[in-house]
């Protein structure tokens, strides 16, 4: 994830640099479930409106907290398909808060509404994050229901106006590329907390055209006007979240544009980047399935550690005898091609590398889903 406010605040008030550090361990997205009433086009855990067989108990899954806790988890996102589709999900949200862990919801939000606002304000939820694909019918088209816009749109609200730190997450595609501005818009109209960019985790086309491929340019064109949204709320005062993730590229690009408008300051925050260091897929960042496989991350489903039912969470991340994270828990990682030559390797660690996996069956390939043209990343 790249924190584009967190980057912009070092423009504005700069902070010494320090040294690397990773945090005690790693955040853990949980698909507690994988049952969804949605059927999205661009779901990774494919859910649908059906029971899945197999999934963690309630005691499953408190154990599993306890383990995570001692590991030095900081973090848990609760998430799905739909986690308020779990019955017991107030009661493991509540289990989680008393283990001290920071706890999200990630919901799509239409299930959210005055029956159960109430348990979900009680469970004091540190973030929750709702999904919206577009403005109206763009979101409808991609939730495959009409009226889904409207009801993640009352979710969002009732959990704004029971004061719950609230955020949209967007996955922009070709298709829904155009209601990027009216997104922001939006969360600037209803006082949303933050704003979550993703980019679509696809297989890519290459290297052939990048400074022309159509999506490498709607990506840039985003990414600019993140940035500048995001820096005209600091002019004018106001402390509202942007972040973007699953491409790591954001980093370089972001500091290419700090060297554009901010020149003076290029050098204090490619210094930070560098402390950030990019892309954290089996370092910093996990994942467990509704089944109770641990992944590297949730784009990396295709690929399984081991099973929290047959071995603690705390023995299975430090495992490197599994190439993939003896690879991505090498730094630096040993990439190749255009990644491998690429100047801000140590910002951008070599993106999500699950793009190279998918494309080449190397998951040490260079990234096609990098937008940055040869003379961006050195060559």
């Amino acid at each position: 994830m790249f924190r584009i406010s967190q980057y912009l605040q070092e423009i504005a008030a700069p902070t010494p640099v320090g040294p690397k550090r990773n945090p005690p361990g790693p955040v853990v997205i949980w698909n507690l479930i994988r049952r969804c009433n949605l059927t999205c086009k661009h779901c990774y855990s494919i859910s649908a409106d059906t029971d899945f067989k197999g999934e963690l108990s309630t005691d499953e899954a408190f154990r599993v907290m306890e383990d995570l806790r001692a590991f030095g988890v900081p973090v848990l996102i609760l998430s799905g398909g739909e986690p308020l589709l779990r019955p017991d999900i107030f009661d493991i949200a509540k289990r989680a808060k008393a283990l001290g862990f920071y706890v999200a919801l990630s919901s799509n939000g239409t299930l959210i509404d005055e029956t159960n606002i109430g348990a979900i304000a009680g469970c004091d939820f540190d973030y929750v994050g709702v999904s919206l694909d577009g403005i109206r019918e763009t979101h409808d088209q991609f939730r495959r229901l009409d009226g889904a816009f409207e009801r993640s749109m009352r979710g969002i609200r009732q959990c704004r106006d029971q004061g719950l730190k609230v955020g949209v997450r967007f996955t922009m595609t070709r298709d829904n590329a155009h209601d990027l501005p009216d997104l922001l818009q939006l969360v600037e109209d209803e006082g949303i907390d933050r704003f979550y960019f993703s980019h679509l985790n696809y297989a890519g086309r290459g290297n052939k055209n990048r400074r022309d491929d159509a999506q490498h340019q709607l990506t840039r064109r985003a990414m600019e006007l993140l940035f500048e949204t995001c820096w005209s709320y600091w002019q004018k005062g106001r402390r509202k979240e942007f972040t973007t993730g699953n491409n790591d590229a954001d980093g370089v690009y972001f500091l290419h544009w700090v060297r554009w408008r901010f020149p003076g300051q290029a050098a204090h925050i490619e210094a930070k980047l560098r402390q950030w260091g990019g892309n954290a897929s089996g370092v910093n960042v996990a994942n467990i399935d509704n089944l109770g496989n641990v992944h590297p991350d949730t784009m990396w489903w295709h690929h399984t550690l081991g099973n929290v039912r047959e071995r603690p969470f705390s023995q299975i991340w430090p495992d490197v005898s599994d190439p993939l994270m003896a690879g991505l828990k090498a730094y630096p990682r040993a990439v190749q091609g255009r990644c491998g030559r690429c100047a801000h390797l140590a910002i951008c660690n070599g993106n999500t590398r699950v793009r190279a996996q998918q494309l080449t069956g190397d998951p040490w390939a260079e990234d096609p889903g990098c937008y940055l043209t040869d003379e961006e990343i050195g060559q």
